[in-house]
C-alpha cells in the first residue's frame, strides 16, 4: 500500500513528554469498530467494557538501558550504541549512530573502558553486530552505563527508569517499552480479577520489527526486521479454552497484537513456541487470534498505524485521529489509549 495513505496532522503540542501521574487516569478512546462509533472516557472506564470471561492478554517484556554514549576507542569520535537483540552470549545486535564509521575491528568505550564494545559484523540500515568486553555481570554494568531507549521525540530522560516499564514487566530485552500497558496498575488488574477477567502473559521483546519507521513510498518494500515471541504451554492451553469457548481474546498492544496473530496464523491454534516473527499487518489482513484491542495513538505513516487500521478500517481510524487531535488527546509512548471492540468483516477492509 501507499504509505501515505497513513498519515495525519498532528501538532507537535500534542505528543506526551511524560507519563501520567496516576496511569489509569489517562484518557480513553471507546471504538466500537461494528457501529463505527466512538466514546470519550477515561483509562480506567475500561472495567465497564470487559466482562467475566474475556481473556486479556499483555507482554510482559522488561525494557533494558539499551541506549550507551560513548567514543570510538581509534578516533576519540562520539558514538551512540542502541542494543536491540542479544544474538549469543556476550554479541547483540546493535543500531549505530554515525554507523558507517563503525565497520568490523573498530571498539567502542563506555565509561571510561569500563564496557568495550567490538565491531564483529557489519549489516545495512546502520545495524552493527557488537561484542561486549567487561568484568562482572553484563546487566548490572549496562545499569549503570546504558540510559533507557525513549523514543527521539520524547526530549529528557525520566526521572525514574520504572516511568518506562508496565507494572508487569519481568523479561528483560526490550529496546522499547509495550507502551499501551502503561495504563494499567496492579490495583486495575486486581479489580478486572474479581469480575472474572483472565490475565495472560507472553513475550515479545521488542527490537527494530516494532519501532522502526517506514521509509518507503510502497510498504511492500519495507524490510520488517524479526523478533522473538514466546508463549508456554499453559497460556496456549487456556487461550485455546477461551477460543473455543468464543470468549473474548483482548490483546493489550501491538506486541501481543504480533505474538497472537503469528502463533494463531501458522498452526491454527495456540501452541507453546519460541521463534521469530516478521509478521506485518496492514489493511487487507484478516485477524484471527485477537477479538479486542488496547492501545495508544501512534505515529503517521507506521506500521503500528498500519495494524490498527487493518483491525478496524483505514478510513475509520483516521477519523478517530482528527477526533483525538480536535479533543487534545495525548499521543505516542506516554500519551492516552483506545479500545476497539466490535464485530467486523474483514472483506471490506481494503474498501474501509
Amino acid at each position: 500500500m501507499d504509505i501515505e495513505l497513513f498519515d495525519y496532522h498532528l501538532p507537535e503540542e500534542l505528543i506526551a513528554q511524560s507519563p501520567m501521574e496516576q496511569r489509569d487516569q489517562c484518557r480513553l478512546m471507546v471504538i466500537n469498530r461494528e457501529t463505527k462509533t466512538y466514546e470519550h472516557k477515561v483509562f480506567h472506564d475500561i472495567v465497564n467494557y470487559l466482562h467475566a470471561g474475556d481473556v486479556l492478554v499483555r507482554n510482559n517484556t522488561k525494557v533494558i538501558p539499551a541506549r550507551l554514549l560513548g567514543v570510538k576507542v581509534e578516533t576519540g569520535g562520539a558514538v551512540e550504541l542502541l542494543l536491540l537483540k542479544q544474538l549469543q552470549n556476550d554479541t547483540w545486535e546493535c543500531l549505530v549512530g554515525n554507523a558507517h564509521s563503525v565497520k568490523v575491528g573498530s571498539h567502542c568505550s563506555f565509561g571510561n573502558g569500563k564496557l568495550i564494545a567490538e565491531c564483529v559484523g557489519v549489516k545495512d540500515e546502520g545495524l552493527r553486530d557488537m561484542k561486549f568486553h567487561y568484568q562482572g555481570i553484563f546487566m548490572e554494568v549496562l545499569e549503570e552505563l546504558g540510559q533507557m531507549p525513549l523514543p527521539p521525540y520524547i526530549k529528557k530522560q525520566c526521572a525514574n527508569n520504572d516511568d518506562y516499564q508496565t507494572v508487569y514487566a519481568k523479561v528483560p530485552g526490550s529496546a522499547a517499552a509495550p507502551t499501551a500497558g502503561f495504563h494499567f496498575t496492579k490495583e486495575l488488574f486486581q479489580e478486572l480479577r474479581a469480575k472474572g477477567v483472565e490475565v495472560e502473559e507472553i513475550t515479545l521483546n521488542i527490537g527494530l520489527g516494532t519501532f522502526r519507521p517506514v521509509k518507503v513510498r510502497d510498504t511492500k518494500d519495507h524490510p520488517m526486521h524479526s523478533e522473538i515471541i514466546e508463549m508456554d504451554e499453559g497460556t496456549a492451553e487456556r487461550l485455546n479454552k477461551a477460543k473455543q469457548e468464543s470468549r473474548r481474546i483482548i490483546a493489550i498492544g501491538t506486541t501481543s497484537v504480533r505474538t497472537l496473530e503469528t502463533i494463531y496464523g501458522q498452526f491454527g491454534e495456540f501452541r507453546a513456541i519460541r521463534e521469530p516473527t516478521k509478521l506485518y499487518i496492514e489493511p487487507g489482513y484478516t485477524y484471527r487470534a485477537v477479538d479486542a484491542l488496547i492501545t495508544n495513538f501512534h505515529l503517521p505513516k507506521s506500521t503500528l498505524l498500519e495494524l490498527v487500521s487493518a483491525f478496524a478500517g483505514r478510513k475509520f481510524i483516521l477519523s478517530c485521529y482528527e477526533e483525538a487531535v480536535k479533543e487534545r488527546y495525548r499521543f505516542f509512548s506516554f500519551g492516552d489509549a483506545m479500545f476497539i471492540y466490535g464485530k467486523y468483516d474483514y472483506s471490506h477492509n481494503l474498501d474501509d
